[in-house]
């Protein structure tokens, strides 16, 4: 266990930032597959955009690569251009 002030502080805030990058995370992983299922281009579109700008937020807070962010993006636009 930790022995100083600081230390206890820097242990309860990496917790609560822990718990908030697995819950954005998780919440953009379920957009995600939404969107792979989605059949409809206009309804992809707009759901493309909304992932798109949770991607970016998770490369720039440091959740997720930002390369591995493109490389979703890319991924994602290539299947929604794809639709009928």
């Amino acid at each position: 266990m930790a022995n100083h002030k600081s230390a206890l502080k820097r242990i309860r805030s990496s917790e609560r930032k822990r718990l908030r990058n697995r819950f954005q995370l998780k919440t953009t992983r379920t957009f995600i597959k939404k969107l792979r299922n989605c059949k409809d281009k206009a309804e992809a579109t707009e759901l493309l955009k909304k992932v798109s700008a949770m991607l970016d937020r998770l490369a720039r807070k440091n959740v997720i690569h930002k390369n591995k962010a493109a490389n979703n993006k890319s991924k994602l636009a290539k299947l929604v251009h794809a639709l009928p």
